[in-house]
């Protein structure tokens, strides 16, 4: 079921949402469900979700950036609030960023096909 009205920039990233017309969905289902398959193509506005081979490389550092980001202040706090060693911090902030790491993995497909369409839109034929 397609939303009837466009919801704003940020809203349509949180809802998998494509960036040209911010009503057609990204993937099949949402990534709260489990690792979906992405769609070919916006239902809506027939934009390609993914113009090369490869081309969610891009993708994988914005995965990887926000990665560090939740994984830094874990650790962090695992270090301040229990005194362990290094290795333990480690152990302990990886653990508690495995959960996360495919639907950071997801989002970031969807931040990358918004910076890129920002940066180099595909128009409407």
């Amino acid at each position: 079921m397609e939303t009837a009205a466009k919801l704003s920039t940020l809203g349509s990233i949180l809802a998998q949402r494509c960036p040209r017309c911010r009503m057609g969905r990204i993937f099949r289902y949402s990534i709260f469900r489990g690792f979906p398959k992405m769609c070919e193509r916006c239902s809506i506005c027939d934009l390609t979700f993914e113009r090369e081979p490869g081309y969610f490389l891009g993708a994988m550092y914005i995965s990887y950036f926000l990665g560090v980001l939740i994984m830094a202040p874990i650790a962090a706090l695992l270090w301040a609030l229990t005194g362990w060693g290094i290795t333990k911090v480690i152990i302990g902030a990886v653990l508690l960023f495995l959960p996360l790491a495919p639907t950071i993995t997801l989002f970031a497909r969807v931040l990358w096909i918004y910076l890129d369409q920002g940066i180099d839109p595909q128009r409407l034929h």
